[in-house]
């Protein structure tokens, strides 16, 4: 294995397509870790919401617009929550042969995809972030804050319950 693979992890779309503030700080993130790390491939991961499309090709189309190599983005748009996007996050380091993810989400959002990932032997860096809340308003972090410290225990729970047939697919898959 070796290099890096860039995994920027969704959030929601506006009904006229265009990028929430959550899913625009992490673009920025994608487009910061992009230059730094500037022969990694790219996962954007999200499925379509309730309305506008899906937010993986929402990142894609922003990142190509902002100069990154449409050969260097890969869609992920059948991911709906954090959970499914580790998964995928996995699937996509260890078919590249990544030594590991950078991770572009918000710093609140961190710490449960890095330990899932972790859970799934994935190694992982934090993208680069703004410092702070990235200019997030203080009640929307403060109710991330307090929804990442239920779904902690919840999505590791479900990867350890499913641990050992996650590995044997990745493995499968990678083989």
């Amino acid at each position: 294995m070796s290099g890096s693979a860039i995994v920027i992890f969704g959030a929601a779309v506006r009904p006229d397509g265009r990028p929430s503030p959550t899913l625009a700080r992490r673009i920025g993130y994608g487009l910061d870790a992009a230059a730094l790390w500037p022969d990694a491939p790219i996962l954007c991961s999200g499925a379509a919401g309730r309305a506008g499309p899906s937010e993986a090709s929402v990142m894609a189309r922003i990142l190509a617009a902002r100069g990154v190599a449409q050969a260097r983005l890969v869609l992920d748009e059948a991911s709906r929550d954090t959970l499914q996007s580790v998964v995928a996050a996995a699937r996509f380091a260890r078919a590249r042969g990544a030594a590991r993810c950078v991770i572009c989400s918000d710093r609140y959002h961190q710490p449960r995809i890095r330990l899932l990932l972790g859970a799934l032997g994935v190694r992982t860096a934090p993208g680069p972030l703004a410092p702070g809340r990235g200019g997030a308003p203080l009640r929307h972090w403060t109710r991330m804050r307090l929804r990442e410290g239920l779904a902690i225990p919840y999505d590791l729970a479900l990867v350890l319950a499913k641990r050992r047939s996650l590995l044997a697919e990745l493995a499968a898959e990678a083989a």
